[in-house]
């Protein structure tokens, strides 16, 4: 190696970019200027306790993930978080309904990144207005009553709305990544790693023991600094099945061998399932048999499926961006609409309730 040759400054090597470059408000003066009162961030602990003694079998309710695939129009978010508040009274003795507030999507390659990053649906990718609109959104969310859930993606959003979150998913793609293992051990609320894109949760139990433990890495602080982040580990950690290549794994026969593998390794069963995705054939409308399939499962004794997560939508289906989109419809992957999850929860909590007579 050439010890000789140093860095070159930045707009010798990418003078394009660097003229482009915007700075975000930090993370901090965000949070100053849309804050959490004293009585909603208690709100938000009371359930982030709450399903904390779900996964630890405390609580005896099915915690339940359900809401849009991913949000894109403010007024139909907020539609459907009302509808699901009141859903969620009526079913609270038997289930804990989570508001999944999904602001940021994965990519293979390109598209629509979420909310975060471009809220006019346009390309104009304005992150601050991002960013400022997301957490807008959860508060009122979370002012219905709501716990609210959403997906870690990118660790440098994190920070911007982390204060108003009950529950968070780390994605198949992302699982496998130490930054975002390192990103949980420092979560103060429980996290589901889903399993591989290839079905299996090798991967996915790496990352629990992994974010299970404290570490120190790179990051950026509250304040918008680079800076070396201290974890205490998270205690809170668990499986998501979501299916995989070879098709679907919330079946008795895989989930039997997912428990004994997490037993090998002592590891407490504590599994959601992903109703959609590969479980689901990628098919919104099959959701509900997938769901009812696992509840039968947990009605006969099987108590480490502690929880599942549906995509659902004011409306079924999904549609492509354009200058013309259906109100309520997805412009992700395909949801389920309200009418037919209210239908699918409701008679789940009627059988929660009877479990002798399902």
């Amino acid at each position: 190696m050439n010890s000789s040759v140093s860095a070159l400054p930045l707009s010798t090597l990418n003078p394009a970019n660097e003229a482009l470059t915007l700075r975000l408000p930090s993370s901090l003066q965000l949070k100053q200027q849309l804050p959490l009162s004293n009585a909603l961030n208690q709100q938000v602990a009371d359930h982030r306790q709450a399903i904390r003694a779900i996964l630890n079998g405390e609580d005896h309710r099915l915690l339940v993930v359900v809401g849009p695939c991913s949000i894109h129009d403010p007024e139909s978010a907020l539609e459907y978080a009302g509808k699901l508040a009141r859903l969620a009274n009526e079913v609270s003795g038997e289930m804990l309904l989570v508001m999944r507030a999904y602001v940021e999507k994965p990519r293979t390659t390109v598209g629509w990144k979420g909310l975060a990053y471009d809220p006019r649906l346009d390309g104009s990718d304005d992150m601050a207005a991002g960013l400022t609109l997301s957490r807008e959104l959860m508060l009122e969310m979370i002012r219905l009553g709501l716990p609210v859930a959403t997906e870690l993606l990118q660790p440098m959003a994190a920070g911007y709305f982390d204060d108003l979150l009950s529950w968070v998913a780390i994605g198949a793609r992302t699982t496998e990544s130490q930054i975002h293992r390192e990103m949980a051990s420092g979560l103060s609320m429980p996290v589901g790693f889903k399993n591989g894109t290839d079905g299996g949760v090798a991967i996915a139990v790496d990352a629990m023991r992994s974010a299970a433990h404290p570490h120190r890495h790179f990051g950026v602080d509250s304040q918008g600094h680079p800076a070396i982040i201290p974890t205490s580990g998270n205690p809170d950690t668990h499986l998501v099945l979501r299916g995989g290549h070879q098709g679907p794994n919330y079946d008795r026969a895989s989930v039997s061998r997912i428990h004994t593998e997490l037993s090998r390794l002592k590891i407490p069963s504590r599994i959601m399932v992903d109703c959609s995705h590969a479980n689901s054939g990628k098919d919104p409308l099959r959701q509900p048999e997938v769901f009812n399939d696992v509840l039968e499962q947990r009605l006969q004794g099987d108590r480490s499926l502690v929880g599942m997560m549906i995509e659902s939508h004011l409306f079924e289906g999904c549609q492509p961006l354009s200058a013309s989109l259906r109100y309520g419809v997805s412009v992700t992957d395909g949801c389920l609409g309200f009418t037919a999850t209210e239908r699918l929860l409701l008679d789940a909590a009627e059988r929660l309730r009877k479990p002798s007579l399902a």
